[in-house]
């Protein structure tokens, strides 16, 4: 997608504060944090929302969680605990149609969120 925000981040067109990357997943600081730490993860291919998954995506999927997870711990939050949210479509608030998933911690997050 040729004007998908997340890709031209990807392909290195916009700067973004990286802080995890490798062959199939990236990550960076979210430049409107909800919480101290915010930091989206996003698979390098293009795909709009979780409706648009398929059988074969789920491997990738899983490496969102996994760089999540290695990204809480290097940001100091795996321990206190954090939040993951992928949002479906506007309704849900996805506002970048590219799938992402936003990690959340630094502060208490409450229940229910929204």
């Amino acid at each position: 997608m040729s004007e998908c925000i997340f890709c031209k981040i990807a392909k290195g067109e916009i700067p973004a504060e990286m802080v995890y990357e490798n062959d199939q997943v990236l990550a960076f600081r979210d430049l409107n944090p909800q919480a101290p730490v915010h930091i989206l993860v996003i698979p390098r291919r293009h795909i709009a929302t979780l409706n648009d998954l398929d059988e074969g995506d789920a491997d990738l999927m899983g490496r969102l969680y996994l760089a999540a997870k290695r990204i809480a711990a290097d940001e100091g939050i795996a321990e206190s605990g954090y939040r993951t949210v992928i949002n479906c479509n506007a309704g849900a608030g996805q506002t970048v149609f590219h799938v992402h998933l936003h990690l959340l911690g630094g502060r208490p997050m409450g229940w229910p969120p929204g």
